[in-house]
């Protein structure tokens, strides 16, 4: 206390220590010995002399000087632009009024400074509210002391609108039109013209019309209520979410159950709901009438003997943490309001109200405090004087389609506005609030049309459409509708000319059997829709249709709408089988159902701040109550139309958000997915390589089809010229008759190479390409009883690079097939494809490897020369079509095992995978554009997609596609080490990264590191032969005894089946060397074909068994032994078989499942393309054996 140290700053404290002056203006009158007094600079002297007084303080109301001079010859009259301070004796400019400074001393300078401004218009509740202009006269008390709803002048209508009675305003067109629409029911008085209604359906005293479902619904339609009069009351049945009163007449949520209100008109649903304390008789009273000397039991029993034996008073009562009730039991503890009694019965924990009370206690946020909690609201509303609720500034609108009309109606005002009409239903509208526009969809002109909300200009957006639900994206200003009969979900960007159909943007179009409704939530960048198929459900994906999930399985019959609650972040939709409302979190949790006897038939549902509202067809209202507890239910529109869709036009509703989009700049559309934005193209349009641009194809660009009997060449650029043809486009074909089976196909682009696989007769053969078709050439390959499984060519060498079914590992043969030499000796079960990147000098190759026990698909890469072998990818189930990025840094394959089409970089990172088709057969890539085909029922599809846009179908036929390859001028680009004169090497130049090697040939050795020379022969022992590749000599019981021994594979080569080489004597060894390849006239059991020498004559039943697999006889026909099959066999040595267990049938879908041999077998036969069946029942093929020759 009294701590005040004067300084110089603040000398002295004065008007109870709330003011300080610098130094003192009052000193001490001059005595004669002193010189007159002078005053500081601001200050002036008393008449006196003997002070001096601020010249703030002169004529300031106040007297300072004790001879009173500061208070004289003050002015009275203040001059114009002054203001005279309350005291009168003061005069300031009017500028420093109200700018937060007093400069008169009793302040009336700064009092009343209110300034009413849009979102703070009225003072009420001794100014400690304040509300916006849009609350004043609103029908609502806003201020608790009411001052908002007085003073209030009848509001005028605008033009074309009828003035009810009771204040309220219509359009002129629904007034005397059979149906009250003022509440008063003043537009229907007064009518000239009778209502278009027969007269039993008509109000018997008044000029209104009724349906039948308005009769005894509980609701007064005629002004006089004749329509609710002699209604019989019968038993109603409950819903699955509803409880029953006990009058057996009434159906309440059962949520309402003992929730502390009466909604049963009987009181039945709470009755025997434990509320307090419990009467011996059953009654429940207070605490605070327990042993009050009053009773308050019909039984007496809340006065019983323990009030005065054993109370809060008496030794050994407990030491209760907050309050101590007597009770007829014994003292008990109890708590005071927001706080809970613990387990112990003594202690009091803090009730957190905002998270343990249901209903939410605050319709917005919440903060828990002790005993209480404290509510606030969301930006742009204001705290209701409950101080639970929220409000918007701006009254918000009800736009509905009615039957064939567009209404809009106020929620505060209940005016109602006709917007447009239509000559068939309107089932589904929406809005754009900062256009000011409303679009909807109109089933007689198959289109979606838009309406000023403004000016009633009206026009066409969309043409040929048949929508069952349309959605405005706001942010990224797009419209998006739902096709059910395509099953498709499209947009278009949002204008006022009408967009063609070849830009419709598909958005999604995989997996939708049968959606019903659309739901857009740009804010966040995704998008909703509901399924109402066999499986009812809700799923959702980015709004450009990518990271797809279901996010509702259960509880959903017919969801028919969808809504979101932006407040709680929920997702609504109304039940028309149920007959409910659901709601559930934007996740999938937490499903709440909302089942009243008033919506026997929901059809639309919209959520705004604490309310629900909702269409229902039967009853033709559209209806609202609160969304949480389903109560405080009114019907806000009634007309004998049908309602359809809703919508609640608001500000808030479409806030202004930051569009990840804008920054894109897309030549046509984007789609966003959160933060991330991705632009999209119309159909017969894909993403160039900036992301932002939708152009054509490069015109050089085609695409070869190989059939078993054909090639087909079609450009790309075709595509524009329609999609979803249901046969070939503009295209060439060339005939193959020199070809039994053509399996497999590439080019060489710049010397116009076709190099061809034809897996009947094991060769590859080179073909020339030119404007007249193809011109055979040489054959490069020719692999007896073999078949070419995967092929690649080295655009810059020319090399061929090859794997087989006999000769599973990669092999390398030059252009003329000269020279080859095996490359990569891995010990493979199957390669199902090879690519190749010469400019950077990488292959990679699919196959089916060894990994411990187990046979897996995988993916390898290395370098053109077999060096640095890696493995890249295991987890695929069955892939194929091996590709390069033009760019070398990224590898795509199609999994036809899974449907897909993966990609991954060279590094093992930056995994894609694509959902491609579940009859996913053959892929190839153009730039970024995937393409595939596909196979169903004997039908060839042909897609196409950049990996972004959902799929689209460019043709389909009824041919067996091989294989499906792109090429352009520019597909084929660069060099590398072998580029120039072959490298310097003699026969096969192998790029790898920053170099070459050079390679031998079989039969041929290094003579330097450029150079090859024949290899000397190579003697074998007797009883032995040489691998081909020279690298040394085996035991004959080493070859075709189904192992591999030779490193190029070469034992299992051409082993004709049955006959081992032990069996076979007089074989003379042949002189095998390096590099050399057995002689065609011969196995490699030196058995000698058509030419050679005799083979050992059998005795007729080894030979039955060995020579025919003993599923024949051996017959001598020309001199030579051949087998004779039995029935259900057939083959040179009846090794194919079509007995009990033996199945030709192909391959499907199904065999994945199977065991690794099987699945590479089941390529095979995808390759060969012989009668294949896309679903054939997976037990049938596990039932059956295959034998592949």
């Amino acid at each position: 206390m009294d701590c005040f140290k004067p300084t110089k700053s603040c000398s002295h404290r004065c008007d109870n220590n709330s003011r300080y002056e610098i130094g003192c203006p009052t000193i001490t009158a001059p005595t004669s010995q002193t010189a007159p007094l002078k005053c500081r600079m601001g200050s002036r002297l008393c008449k006196d002399g003997r002070e001096c007084v601020l010249h703030s303080h002169v004529c300031d109301g106040e007297v300072d000087c004790k001879d009173g001079s500061d208070e004289q010859d003050c002015e009275l009259l203040c001059k114009a632009g002054q203001f005279q301070c309350a005291h009168g004796k003061k005069c300031i400019d009017q500028q420093q009024m109200c700018d937060g400074k007093a400069q008169c001393q009793d302040r009336s300078d700064e009092m009343d400074c209110f300034k009413p401004t849009k979102s703070c218009s009225h003072r009420c509740d001794n100014n400690s509210r304040c509300i916006p202009e849009t609350f004043l006269c609103d029908g609502e008390r806003d201020c608790a002391d009411g001052s908002d709803e007085e003073d209030c002048v009848a509001k005028l209508c605008g033009q074309q609108q009828y003035h009810c009675s009771n204040g309220q305003c219509v359009s002129e067109a629904l007034r005397c039109d059979g149906h009250a629409d003022c509440g008063d029911h003043s537009d229907e008085v007064g009518c000239a013209k009778p209502p278009h209604c027969p007269p039993e359906r008509r109000c018997p005293n008044s000029h209104e019309c009724l349906v039948e479902e308005w009769l005894c619904d509980g609701e007064q339609d005629c002004q006089d209520g004749s329509d609710e009069m002699n209604c019989k009351v019968s038993p109603v049945t409950c819903g699955e979410f509803q409880w029953s009163c006990v009058s057996k007449t009434q159906c309440i949520p059962a949520t309402w159950r003992c929730d502390g209100q009466k909604d049963c008109e009987d009181y039945s649903d709470e009755a025997g709901c434990e509320l307090t304390q419990r009467c011996g008789s059953g009654e429940c009273v207070d605490h605070s009438l327990l042993c009050d000397h009053i009773i308050n039991c019909p039984d007496g029993s809340d006065e019983g003997h323990g009030c005065s034996t054993n109370n809060c008073s008496s030794p050994g009562t407990p030491q209760c943490d907050q309050h101590c009730v007597s009770t007829p039991y014994g003292p008990r503890c109890i708590c005071a309001a927001g706080f809970r009694l613990q387990a112990n019965g003594v202690s009091c924990v803090d009730v957190d109200e905002c998270n343990e009370v249901l209903p939410p206690v605050c319709s917005h946020t919440c903060l828990n405090t002790r005993s209480s909690f404290l509510c606030r609201c969301h930006h742009g509303y204001l705290l209701e004087p409950n101080g639970h609720s929220c409000k918007t500034q701006d009254e918000a609108h009800l736009l509905a389609s009615v039957q064939n009309e567009l209404l809009v109606l106020g929620l505060h005002s209940s005016s109602l506005s006709l917007l447009s009409t239509s000559q068939t239903p309107v089932f589904c509208v929406d809005y754009d609030w900062r256009d000011q526009r409303v679009y909807w969809v109109s089933l007689e002109e198959e289109s979606i049309k838009w309406t000023s909300i403004n000016t009633k200009d009206t026009g066409i957006l969309v043409k040929g459409v048949k929508s069952d639900s349309i959605a405005v994206d706001w942010v990224g200003r797009n419209l998006y509708w739902l096709d059910g009969l395509a099953s498709q979900i499209l947009a278009v960007r949002l204008g006022t000319s009408t967009v063609k159909s070849q830009n419709y943007i598909v958005v999604l179009d995989e997996d939708l059997e049968q959606p019903r409704s659309l739901l857009l939530l740009p804010h966040k960048g995704l998008m909703y829709w509901s399924e109402v198929g066999s499986d009812p459900q809700i799923e959702r994906s980015g709004m450009d249709g990518s990271e797809r999930k279901v996010v509702l399985t259960r509880g959903l019959s017919w969801p028919v709408s969808l809504s979101v609650d932006t407040l709680t972040d929920r997702i609504y939709w109304a039940d028309e089988k149920l007959q409910c409302i659901g709601s559930v979190s934007l996740e999938g949790h937490n499903v709440r159902l909302l089942q009243l006897t008033e919506m026997p038939s929901p059809f639309s549902v919209m959520v705004f701040n604490d309310m629900v509202y909702w269409s229902d067809t039967k009853r033709r209202t559209i209806q609202v109550s609160h969304k949480n507890t389903g109560k405080n239910r009114k019907v806000l529109l009634k007309r004998p139309g049908q309602p359809f869709g809703i919508r609640i036009m608001h500000p808030l509703r479409q806030t202004n958000v930051s569009s990840p989009c804008e920054k894109l700049q897309c030549s046509h559309i984007s789609g966003s997915t959160g933060p991330k934005a991705v632009c999209r193209c119309a159909a017969g349009l894909l993403l160039a390589g900036d992301g932002l641009t939708c152009s054509t194809l490069v015109d050089t660009t085609f695409l070869l089809l190989l059939s078993p009997t054909a090639v087909t060449q079609i450009y790309l650029s075709t595509i524009h010229n329609g999609v979803g043809l249901k046969q070939l486009p503009e295209h060439h074909i060339w005939s193959l008759p020199w070809a039994h089976q053509a399996s497999g196909l590439d080019l060489a682009v710049q010397e116009r190479n076709l190099y061809l696989a034809d897996a009947a007769q094991g060769s590859v053969d080179l073909l020339k390409l030119s404007s007249s078709g193809l011109t055979p050439g040489s054959r490069v390959l020719n692999l007896q009883d073999d078949t070419v499984m995967a092929l690649a060519v080295d655009w810059v060498t020319l090399n061929l690079y090859w794997s087989s079914r006999k000769q599973p590992d990669l092999h390398v043969t030059t252009t003329r097939g000269q020279h080859t030499a095996p490359l990569l000796q891995l010990g493979l079960q199957g390669t199902t494809s090879i690519a190749l990147h010469p400019p950077s000098g990488r292959l990679c190759f699919t196959a089916l490897g060894q990994v411990n026990v187990r046979s897996l698909p995988q993916v390898e890469c290395a370098f053109m020369d077999g060096r640095s072998q890696k493995l890249l990818w295991r987890k695929a189930v069955m892939p194929t079509s091996l590709l390069f990025s033009n760019k070398g840094t990224r590898l795509y394959w199609a999994d036809i095992g899974a449907g897909v089409i993966d990609s991954i970089l060279l590094d093992g990172s930056g995994f894609k995978q694509f959902n491609a088709d579940p009859g996913l057969m053959s892929f190839t890539l153009a730039e970024n554009v995937l393409l595939w085909s596909s196979l169903d029922k004997d039908v060839t599809r042909i897609w196409f997609s950049d990996g972004f846009q959902p799929k689209q179908l460019w043709f389909e036929v009824n041919t067996n596609v091989v294989a499906l390859r792109v090429y352009s001028k520019t597909s084929q680009k660069g060099t590398n080490s072998c580029s120039e004169r072959n490298g310097g090497c003699s026969q096969l130049c192998l790029a790898y990264p920053g170099g070459r090697s050079c390679r031998c040939g079989r039969g041929y050795q290094p003579v330097d590191t450029n150079t090859c020379s024949p290899s000397p022969p190579l003697q074998c022992p007797e009883g032995s032969r040489a691998c081909s590749d020279g690298s040394g000599c085996l035991p004959l019981t080493k070859f075709c005894n189904h192992q591999t021994d030779c490193l190029d594979h070469s034992d299992e080569i051409k082993c004709w089946s049955g006959v081992k080489p032990q069996d076979v004597s007089h074989s003379k060894p042949y002189p095998g060397h390096a590099g050399s390849t057995v002689p065609p006239s011969q196995d490699w059991s030196g058995r000698t074909t058509t030419g050679g020498v005799e083979v050992q004559k059998l005795d007729s039943e080894s030979c039955d068994a060995q020579q025919c697999n003993g599923h024949g006889k051996c017959v001598a026909r020309g001199g030579e032994t051949t087998c004779q099959c039995v029935l259900g066999y057939h083959g040179v040595f009846c090794e194919e078989g079509e007995g009990p267990g033996v199945s030709n049938a192909p391959l499907t879908l199904g065999i994945l499942s199977l065991i690794g041999g099987v699945l590479i077998a089941a390529v095979i036969i995808r390759k060969r393309q012989i009668n294949i069946s896309h679903k054939k029942n997976l037990s049938d093929i596990c039932s059956s054996s295959l034998h592949l020759t």
